[in-house]
This record gives structure tokens, sequence and C-alpha cells, in this order.
């Protein structure tokens, strides 16, 4: 996969990377900032299948005051930032096309508040969701938002992640209340309240939840908590064919079981996870479940879903009950993009994460089936069907130019799909510079005029991670 000029910001006013900004930027952090040949590869691609890009520099922030100083050192220097968290973006977030500062906020890494009465925490850009929760459970409390990934929670934010809990809880979209970033000119925004609702002007929050850094650095997050469910129950149910697994959910939906996880699992994806897990799961479409509740609500939840699953030709209904049963399962499932990629080696996944209308989701899942049925390489579907969100994985060899470009055509076709069925060509990865074409096909020309308009009046010179989600016209540097 090659990036091509078209995904490239247009040509700008940006000084080089001199001997003199340098010497500032180290006067002012010393050994934070390093230039080093391994620090810069490893803030250079993120886990997509772009090749590196690194950046001229690495600052490793500690504080906010660090991330004001350098942005306004690179504000005056003209030199483009790209924020950085755990590295785990698939959609070339990460890439620093024109070189720059790449500002690493995993050091952001306090719980600044945890508010149990209010069911708020209050966190720094680098805790990972891991780290809060452990910090939750005294507090018989959890942040159920869980992309698979050891994501920072700056960085969920940035992309608007979700997960296989968003059946049930949303994505960041409606677990972000307020926030802390910094913009193009290093001033430093608060947006939000702790207030669960607010009517107040214009809500910045949700502008900066999924801007993936083009709009400001964020530092700090107020998020949404959960009471730890009383029980948990979680079941892997196989089917003879696709269709019933899909049409199980769909019903589930419709019904209104309150489902925590419901996903999907296509043969050649549990072939994978059987062979790098060791889980000895039954090579059939599969559907894992997780219910959470009271013991009286799971026992109606399971006996629904056991019939809906026996009515669409389900079998096999294993239970997981215990924590450590439960913990297997999900990392397995977590991990299946990394048991695919393991199936051929030396390849690299391009990855569709479609979402549609819940009832066109049979039809999507299969469409996208039929679309990849003669492809020249290996193919997976998984993904989180309970709501309407699916993955593709595509395991190509990124030293064959016909495999990529093959890749991208079918990739191209699913996504065509699922917008003609009225579905989005991202669910939580985000745009990057990956799907540029694919917005535009979404939003219409209006639409990405109006985020260029936004983009430039938040950072007019175009410093902020230049030449993700869109590119901008000439006067956008200008």
């Amino acid at each position: 996969m090659t990036i091509t000029s078209q995904q490239h910001a247009a040509p700008s006013l940006r000084q080089p990377f001199t001997d003199e900004l340098r010497e500032r930027l180290r006067q002012r952090f010393d050994a934070q900032l390093n230039t080093g040949d391994s620090a810069l590869n490893n803030h250079a691609r993120g886990e997509s299948p772009f090749p590196p890009a690194p950046p001229q520099a690495v600052l490793m922030a500690h504080h906010l005051d660090d991330v004001v100083d350098a942005m306004r050192i690179c504000h005056e220097h003209r030199l483009p930032v790209i924020a950085h968290g755990a590295g785990s973006s698939l959609e070339g977030q990460l890439l620093a096309l024109e070189g720059g500062l790449s500002i690493d906020l995993t050091g952001l890494n306090a719980i600044v508040s945890i508010n149990a009465e209010d069911l708020t925490a209050t966190v720094q850009a680098g805790v990972t969701r891991e780290q809060l929760n452990d910090a939750l459970k005294p507090h018989g409390l959890f942040f159920p938002i869980d992309p698979g990934a050891h994501a920072t929670l700056g960085g969920m934010t940035a992309t608007r992640a979700s997960g296989t809990n968003a059946v049930r809880y949303g994505s960041m979209r409606e677990n972000v209340l307020s926030l802390t970033a910094v913009t193009a000119d290093a001033r430093v925004v608060h947006t939000g309240t702790r207030a669960r609702k607010s009517a107040a002007g214009y809500d910045l929050t949700r502008l900066f939840v999924g801007s993936e850094g083009t709009l400001g650095l964020i530092t700090e997050v107020t998020l949404r908590l959960y009471p730890l469910p009383e029980a948990i129950s979680a079941a892997v149910v196989t089917f003879p064919d696709s269709r019933g697994a899909v049409d199980t959910v769909i019903q589930a939906m419709q019904m209104g079981v309150p489902l925590a996880r419901c996903e999907y699992l296509c043969t050649r994806s549990i072939e994978a996870i059987n062979l790098v897990h060791g889980m000895g799961l039954r090579v059939q479409p599969t559907l894992f479940l997780e219910f959470h509740g009271t013991p009286a609500s799971l026992q109606e939840q399971v006996e629904l879903m056991q019939t809906l699953c026996s009515d669409n030709g389900g079998e096999g209904f294993e239970w997981a009950e215990r924590p450590e049963d439960r913990t297997r399962l999900w990392k397995a499932r977590h991990n299946a993009y990394y048991a695919c990629r393991a199936t051929r080696v030396g390849s690299e996944v391009i990855a569709t994460d479609t979402c549609v209308p819940i009832s066109q989701l049979a039809s999507s899942l299969q469409g996208a089936a039929d679309i990849l049925k003669d492809a020249s390489f290996p193919t997976m579907l998984f993904g989180h069907v309970g709501d309407g969100n699916f993955h593709a994985l595509l395991v190509v060899d990124p030293t064959n130019p016909a495999e990529m470009a093959e890749a991208e055509h079918l990739n191209a076709a699913i996504v065509d799909l699922a917008i003609d069925m009225g579905g989005t060509c991202t669910g939580e990865h985000g745009i990057g510079l990956h799907k540029m074409d694919f917005l535009r096909r979404e939003a219409g020309e209006e639409g990405i005029d109006l985020m260029q308009r936004i983009k430039q009046a938040f950072d007019p010179l175009n410093l902020l991670n230049p030449g993700k989600i869109f590119s901008l016209p000439d006067a956008a540097s200008a």
C-alpha cells in the first residue's frame, strides 16, 4: 500500500525542522525530547497497513504545561504536531506525513478523580482502560468501553472508539462528559461539565470526540461510569450458517434483550482462534454472548436467547460461568485480529469496520461474504453484530502489488454496500488516512466542506495531524 499525493495535505508554509528549532525544544524539554531513530520509528505507524512515516522528533509529555509549551513553539515555527497514545490505531492516524513533532501523551497517566456518587471519573489522556478499571474495582464500578487493544483513554476519545460492549453501553461518544484539549495556538480549552446533560451552547465535547487529533490535543477526559454487574454470564453457540446467527441477533435486538456483548465469528475466524489460542471451538459460524444483570434477570435473558438460537438452528450452547473462562473467551475474541494475521507469515491486514442499521445486518454480512468469496488471499468476517458493526479482514502480502490492489477494490465494494444500505464506512476505527475517499462518498461534498471550515477555524495553519480525515484546499495553509 502506498500513500498517494492526493492523500497528503495541501502544500503549506511550514518551516523546516531547523537546528534552531531543535535547540529551542531541547532547552525547554531536555531529555523528554528524542530524535533518535528508535524513538522516531516507534512513533511512525500504529497498527495500520501503511508504510511507516516517522516524525522528526518525539516529545514525552509529562504534564499539561509540556503540551502547551510544545504547541506554542510548534505554532510559532509552523511545525506539524501528531498526538500519540498507545499506538493501536488502524487507519494511519499516527503517520507523520509531513514530519514534525510527535507528542507522546502516555506519560499523562494520572487518575485525577473518581466520583463514585456521581458515577464519573476524570483521567489524564495517557490512562489506559485497564488502569482505570483496576482503580474502579474497590468502588464497585467499571468503565465498559472495550476496543480490545491496550488503548489509552485519550486515544479512544480521539478516535471515538467502541468495541465489544458497545451494544449495551454505547461508544466513547456517549460516555465522554467533558474534556480538556490544547488547541493549535496553545490555548487550553475545557469543554462540558460533570453533569449528565447540558443545553449550553455548541457541544464542543462531541466535536473533539472522534476528531483524530486534527482539532486539538486531548489531555484529560471525564467519563461516565457504571456499577459492576451483580452477575455475569457468557456463552458460545454455533450455527449451520451465518444467516441463522445474524437472524438471532436481529431478533434479540428487536425484542429488547439487553445483551452486554454479542460477537459473530465466521468459520475461518474460529479456525484461526483455535490454531493460535488452542481454544478447541466448534468450527462453525459462532456467536459469543455475554449477559449482565441480577441473577434473576440473567436467567430471563439466557432462556430467551436459548429459544431464539434454537429457533434459528443454533446448537451447542456452551457456558463460561467462571471469571477465568470468560476472560479466556474474550481474550481470544479480542485477539482474533492477530490470530487471523498469524495464519499467514509476513502478512498485513486490511480491515473494514462498516456499520449498518440492524435491519440490514444480514444482507450486509452476506454481501460482504459474497464480495470476498473469490479473493486470492485469506479473508475472515467477525465483529460486534449487536450494533450492526462487523469487520472483514483481508490478510494480504504487503509486497505483492496485485494483492494490495485487489484488497483495496474488495474493501471499497464492502464499504459501498454498507453506505447504500444507510450505513457508514467506519463504525469505530475512524477515517485517518485510509478512509478519506469513503468519507467523501458518505458525507457528500457539502458535508466535507463544512468539516474543512471547522478545521480551518480551529487550526488555520493546518498543523494538527495534517493529511488526515480529509484534504484541505490550498487556502488552508496560506
